[in-house]
């Protein structure tokens, strides 16, 4: 084999109390609570769920002090359940699906906003937007058989202690394996790849210098400060 002509990356990996989790891709679904679709100005489209993507490498475990992204002047925060696949999944039922399940996580989908709100306006991609350093920031797994069938669990996210996001995760447009049975339409799902829900209605702006707390009830919460510029 020939040699790396510069040295690859570690793989990135999110903590559990099993070890290390390797991610392999991370899935988004858009507008899956009703309240947040409202908030952004959109019709509520209960047709079939839509995707985005971000890189493995945007992953970022919680729990750490992260500098404030480039180019910004509207970051916003979005609170959601993430979703680890631990087995392949391809055309998969939705009543299949909660077998591929490995475990659930907090998880923030960080968004300049404004850049997003520039591509939608010229119909481009959101990848400028969603898609950067740091823009998946994600607490320690714990397995779905400790954590229990998913319902009337609570969602939360504070900023400086001051309660910005809450719903319930009953909330969802579309339920769990739902979302991983369409997403198996489209791709060969495998183990290592992450799904990140959607965020419900209370999303807003984060600013140099501030704390953020995420929870769902069950879960390892999420914590963050954004570095004072």
């Amino acid at each position: 084999m020939d040699s790396l002509l510069f040295a690859a990356k570690p793989a990135v990996t999110l903590a559990s109390a099993r070890g290390a989790f390797p991610v392999h891709r991370v899935f988004c679904v858009g507008r899956n609570y009703a309240a947040h679709a409202q908030e952004m100005g959109h019709e509520v489209d209960r047709e079939a769920p839509f995707y985005f993507m971000k890189d493995a490498s945007s992953v970022v475990a919680s729990g750490q002090t992260l500098p404030f992204p480039p180019a910004t002047q509207d970051f916003h925060h979005e609170m959601e359940l993430v979703v680890a696949l631990g087995a392949p999944a391809f055309q998969i039922s939705a009543a299949e699906a909660q077998a591929c399940v490995w475990g659930y996580a907090c998880g923030l989908d960080m968004t300049r906003r404004d850049l997003q709100a520039q591509a939608k306006d010229k119909r481009r991609s959101w990848d400028l937007g969603k898609n950067f350093e740091h823009s998946a920031v994600i607490a320690p797994l714990t397995e779905a058989s400790a954590f229990g069938p998913l319902g009337d669990q609570t969602i939360s996210l504070s900023v400086n202690d001051s309660l910005r996001q809450t719903a319930r995760l009953a909330d969802m447009i579309w339920s769990v394996p739902d979302i991983i049975a369409d997403l198996s339409r489209f791709y060969h799902l495998q183990a290592g790849d992450l799904i990140m829900t959607g965020t419900p209605a209370g999303v807003g702006r984060v600013q140099p210098g501030d704390r953020l707390e995420g929870r769902i009830d069950g879960l390892a919460p999420l914590s963050l400060r954004y570095a004072r510029a």
